[in-house]
């Protein structure tokens, strides 16, 4: 499986594939780390094992209940998906393990790029009342992440855009008077 974004040098990967947690789950607790530096998405996938802060589900949020602590996100619905904060978890400790290895900085590494997609399902079968069988099929998936070093601010170039125009303007208005 190839990752479907590549990363700069200042990066590092982690990646499971096949992995035995629903997609839909996984895929709301990857969205929540998105953009969130290492450390505080590893602080943030414990408190959510210790129900202390919820992962609110924004996209399959079909039959989800609500819960007070979503309001933090702006939501309603949120719930406390301990599998795949345990799954998510082992890949950022894989990240920081292969961040050491590279001699980045820990500390200075944030959630730059997480994908979770549908992986084969699992084919089972459960047996009905008259006769009959019906499928009972697992959602496992595949994840993908990429935690980036945060570079140091660049400086904003002295003459932007917006002070030619106003350069513009000011000559324009004393060629007319």
């Amino acid at each position: 499986m190839k990752y479907s974004r590549e990363p700069t040098e200042k990066s590092v990967k982690a990646m499971g594939k096949d992995l035995r947690v629903h997609f839909k789950n996984t895929r709301e607790t990857a969205a929540a780390l998105r953009k969130r530096s290492l450390p505080n998405a590893q602080k943030y996938l414990n408190d959510v094992l210790e129900k202390k802060q919820c992962v609110p589900f924004r996209k399959f949020k079909g039959g989800i209940g609500r819960c007070a602590q979503a309001k933090q996100f702006k939501t309603s619905q949120g719930r406390w998906p301990a599998k795949s904060a345990k799954f998510l978890l082992v890949l950022l400790k894989n990240a920081e393990s292969n961040a050491k290895a590279k001699g980045l900085d820990v500390d200075k590494l944030y959630v730059s790029h997480v994908q979770v997609s549908r992986a084969t399902p699992g084919r089972r079968r459960t047996f009905r009342a008259h006769g009959r069988i019906t499928s009972f099929n697992s959602s496992p998936c595949h994840i993908q992440l990429i935690c980036t070093e945060k570079g140091t601010p660049v400086a904003r170039a002295r003459d932007s855009r917006f002070e030619r125009i106003l350069r513009k303007k000011e000559k324009k208005k004393i060629e007319n008077n």
